[in-house]
């Protein structure tokens, strides 16, 4: 069960599971799917990134889908019906890595995923503030000596087959990229500022040593801190990375406009994890800020490793009918 109640003060953990600064007051949303009547939108944009371009025509069809990221109290409800173990739960294969066994790190494979990890001074490499940490999972989502997984918290650390298996069992599918960024846009233009106070949970501060926590979280909130955009829709931007079912390669066919599905997997390319297909995620996530990132918006993508997950990146689910 959420952990917010309606109008009731809530708190989200930082990075580490630490409380935030401020208090801010959270609703708990309904868990009903949406439906969004389709239509013809402009998808994409040339405004800030290269990936996201060429801003076309695009229509989608008629669709639902859930108001807020799957939380962990429901992909908990999935484990306790089924028994279902995830990915990062489990010893790591040595063959993926393509190298002698001996060559690998120990602590590579054990089970565990990506956890961001502030670092102490100022840096521009990925590296210093992303750390593989065995023993992180959905339930332990800063690693075995954190802060257990809050139930209004969106899920995280979940790998692509996680995500299905989920879906399945919920008679439902991941979103295609069109029909996400057509649900988060509703009806808006493009843009490339940083959402004001109260729209989205972004960094505020100098990525990635300075968080000031100034909107109430300086980690994941619980869904339903931010308000909802035009189709009742919470955390389409900030928050947590959301995975759709399409594959990634930088910038859009311009021929796709047509309830479009992305590119096959053979075509899929993703230039920082090349030799493997990646997914699309959308909207940004709780750790982009000006100075770094400037993805909470709809209209931003990036690659997403399929078989690893991380501690700021979810999903949510879309369906063909309403949910019985």
């Amino acid at each position: 069960m959420p952990l917010c109640l309606a109008l009731a003060a809530c708190s989200g953990g930082d990075e580490n599971g630490a409380a935030p600064i401020t208090k801010v007051a959270c609703a708990t949303p309904p868990d009903t799917p949406v439906r969004i009547a389709g239509g013809t939108f402009a998808m994409g944009s040339d405004l800030v990134d290269a990936e996201e371009s060429p801003m076309r025509a695009t229509t989608v069809g008629s669709f639902w889908i859930d108001p807020h990221e799957v939380t962990n109290g429901q992909f908990a409800a999935f484990v306790a019906a089924t028994g279902y173990v995830t990915l990062a739960e489990k010893p790591v294969d040595a063959a993926q890595f393509n190298v002698p066994k001996e060559q690998i790190p120990p602590e590579l494979l054990e089970p565990g995923s990506a956890v961001f990890t502030p670092p102490d001074t100022p840096s521009d490499r990925y590296a210093d503030w992303w750390k593989y940490i065995p023993g992180a999972n959905w339930k332990k989502p800063y690693g075995p000596g954190g802060a257990d997984a809050v139930p209004a918290e969106p899920v995280v650390h979940m790998a692509w087959d996680d995500m299905v298996a989920y879906a399945k069992w919920k008679d439902g599918r991941l979103p295609t990229e069109a029909e996400w960024e057509y649900a988060a846009k509703a009806g808006q233009p493009a843009r490339k500022d940083q959402p004001g106070p109260g729209k989205a949970n972004t960094w505020q501060g100098l990525f990635p040593a300075v968080n000031e926590g100034s909107d109430g979280f300086k980690g994941i909130a619980p869904v339903g801190c931010f308000a909802p955009n035009a189709n009742g829709l919470y955390d389409m931007v900030g928050n947590v990375w959301e995975v759709t079912a399409d594959f990634y390669r930088p910038g859009h066919d311009p021929a796709q406009r047509d309830n479009p599905k992305g590119p096959s997997e053979n075509d899929a390319y993703d230039p920082l994890n090349p030799g493997f297909a990646s997914r699309v995620m959308k909207g940004g996530s709780y750790l982009c800020a000006p100075n770094y990132c400037q993805r909470y918006r709809p209209e931003a993508r990036q690659g997403r490793d399929a078989g690893l997950g991380a501690s700021n990146v979810g999903f949510r689910l879309a369906y063909d009918r309403a949910p019985g």
